[in-house]
């Protein structure tokens, strides 16, 4: 296919692929939508596409930061954790029903929450709710995230533009990192899933037992389980329907020993979390839990969200990403972690994933009501395989595969 050019192209080729590729909604199907006021356009492309491709419903759940600020401000402190049984009630319908979803990332008004308390904004982790990391780990939807350029999102990206140039520079890079300049994108995700899960192969079968990451700033080994699978984003669904998780994607990723990691590490890139932006962060482990987080900006945040329940925490993933993927090359921060997350190695504070370990290690894995990412890879950073005898073998340098 040609690149698309004009607004209602990019839109129509990103709802599709995102419909019968990524989250490969099928005839007969409900698809459920999650998205912020202001990406109206997109969530309507994704509602076409969908209905050509024979869904039986789409069902759109929309949220208004407006309102939670509104919250944020005016409510009282000890409610904002607090979440109704409706909401997550709807997620766990949508797995009863194997329906299909879509989660459509970006934020439209980024600066919204910047003169609020960050440790008040970060007990209202909505539209998040705990429900959702069951219904993943129990595998009973296909499932993507896609992101959904607006003009909020594209002025926080390049504020050195006018607002025109800054949407379409978006837009422009959003194609790229979806292969959507490919001549046929879907064979080109899949070469690159391919890939990643040979390399995931190649590093299980050296049996690590932990993982260390090495760079400036950053000291931290990270235990594994004696199950952890290495997966990249082409998931099945538990009757074997074959969806990818997350559009784009350029990671392999795993669950962690929740009570094995320590050391410090510095994220590579800026996080946004309860939107919140947090730069300049530092965290320290010591035998699997946080004990320290620092940060220039925004700090107070994460700490509010490490201290929801038992296991915020401590570490649900960890994440490796090599240099070859399109959006690191880009050298810029999207302030998203759906894509900031695929340019960079990250860990992951909170849910784990019961698939990437065999049920033998399910009560070993974390469990929590939240899963934040942030980065810590760049090629200043060195990954390590280490074994149990202690051995090191190189894994990741200069983000080149040394496997």
């Amino acid at each position: 296919m040609t690149t698309p050019k004009t607004n209602e192209q990019r839109l129509s080729a990103l709802a599709d692929l995102a419909v019968n590729f990524a989250a490969n909604v099928q005839p007969g199907q409900v698809l459920a939508i999650g998205a912020e006021l202001g990406k109206e356009q997109l969530v309507r492309a994704l509602a076409d596409s969908a209905y050509r491709a024979g869904a039986k419903f789409v069902d759109v759940a929309w949220f208004d930061p407006h309102i939670k600020r509104s919250r944020v401000l005016h409510a009282d402190p000890e409610t904002l954790g607090w979440v109704p049984p409706w909401i997550g009630e709807r997620v766990l319908a949508l797995g009863e029903n194997r329906c299909a979803r879509i989660g459509l990332t970006g934020p439209v008004e980024p600066h919204l929450f910047e003169d609020l308390d960050p440790a008040l904004v970060g007990r209202d982790q909505l539209p998040f709710v705990a429900e959702n990391g069951r219904v993943v780990s129990e595998r009973t939807t296909n499932w993507t995230a896609i992101p959904c350029p607006t003009p909020g999102w594209a002025a926080l990206c390049f504020p050195e533009l006018d607002p025109e140039a800054a949407l379409e520079l978006l837009w422009e890079e959003i194609a790229h990192v979806c292969r959507l300049d490919e001549e046929d994108p879907i064979a080109a995700w899949s070469e690159r899933m391919d890939l990643l899960e040979s390399v995931g192969a190649r590093l299980r079968a050296l049996q690590p037992d932990a993982l260390k990451f090495k760079g400036p700033g950053t000291d931290l080994t990270v235990g594994l389980l004696p199950t952890s699978k290495w997966i990249d984003a082409r998931f099945s669904r538990d009757d074997g329907l074959v969806h990818m998780a997350n559009m784009p994607s350029e990671e392999i990723f795993t669950t962690p020993d929740p009570q094995r990691v320590d050391g410090v590490v510095r994220a590579t890139k800026p996080l946004v979390a309860a939107g919140t932006l947090i730069e300049g962060l530092e965290v320290e482990f010591e035998n699997g839990r946080v004990v320290r987080i620092d940060a220039e900006s925004g700090a107070e945040a994460l700490r509010s969200i490490s201290q929801r329940d038992q296991g915020a925490s401590r570490l649900g993933e960890v994440a490796l990403v090599d240099g070859l993927g399109r959006i690191g090359k880009l050298n810029h921060p999207f302030y998203d972690t759906l894509l900031d997350e695929n340019a960079a190695s990250h860990i992951a504070l909170g849910s784990a994933y019961l698939f990437a370990v065999d049920p033998e290690d399910h009560e070993r894995a974390n469990r929590s009501g939240t899963h934040v990412d942030f980065m810590i890879g760049s090629e200043q950073v060195e990954v390590l395989a280490i074994g149990a005898d202690g051995e090191e073998t190189l894994v990741l340098k200069s983000g080149d595969w040394q496997i």
